[in-house]
């Protein structure tokens, strides 16, 4: 089973060195953002299962980080505060945080605190794109998330099915990353597909309609996309 993958945005170097190192031994796949841009560029990057936000961050405002991202995606947040009255508190509910813990924390509390939130979500989060109004580039290939259309590289329209385009999209949510089938049957929502050969057989009708290269097999885990994504600006 892969590890959940973690994005903590905190700016005290020597506290996210010392979070990172903990969550870590405990079983977390953690990234590290210091600003609003490092994470949102962490967020565009690939999976994140959950993130660890904290709401002072120099010239940046935590709060408005967590509006800003959960306007575009359902991705768990936890927010991290030296300020605990219940007004700081509510404003970070009232911009969609999961949950909410002061500083300073005793960090067996932060991981009994983080592994709740992930329970509660039930599934990896951000294994699909919420943003349904992009266009993503890979590989020479094109993907306009607002008419599900697929160009290839010499510019005419791939017709995929409704289940191949969904898969696709969890390929370009996740580039560079290798995916278990289980979770790539997670993402699809649907149990089934993880008995049995149902991802192989979809992944298959993928690669023979786009490029067999661009979805690469991990022997011994499942699959990954070879190629890094980019989304057109809005």
């Amino acid at each position: 089973m892969s590890l959940h993958r973690l994005l903590l945005v905190e700016d005290d170097a020597d506290m996210a060195a010392m979070l990172a190192a903990y969550l870590q031994r405990n079983g977390l796949h953690v990234t590290c953002a210091d600003s609003r841009a490092t994470a949102l560029a962490a967020l565009r990057g690939g999976r994140v299962d959950l993130i660890l936000l904290d709401v002072s961050l120099g010239d940046d405002d935590g709060v408005q980080i967590c509006a800003e991202i959960r306007e575009a995606q359902d991705v768990p947040i936890i927010m991290v505060s030296a300020l605990s009255a219940d007004h700081q508190r509510m404003a970070g509910y009232e911009v969609g945080a999961d949950d909410y813990i002061a500083k300073p924390f005793n960090p067996d509390l932060l991981l009994a605190r983080i592994r709740a939130v992930l329970r509660r979500a039930n599934r990896a989060p951000s294994l699909s794109h919420r943003r349904r109004d992009s266009v993503l580039r890979f590989a020479g290939w094109r993907y306009d998330a607002r008419r599900d259309e697929v160009t290839a590289p010499g510019g005419w329209q791939v017709s995929l099915s409704a289940r191949e385009t969904a898969l696709l999209r969890v390929f370009l949510a996740n580039p560079l990353i290798p995916l278990t089938r289980d979770e790539i049957a997670a993402a699809l929502d649907d149990d089934d597909a993880a008995e049995g050969r149902a991802i192989d057989v979809l992944v298959g009708r993928l690669r023979q309609k786009t490029d067999p290269a661009l979805i690469r097999t991990e022997r011994g885990l499942g699959y990954v996309l070879s190629s890094e994504v980019a989304r057109d600006a809005d």
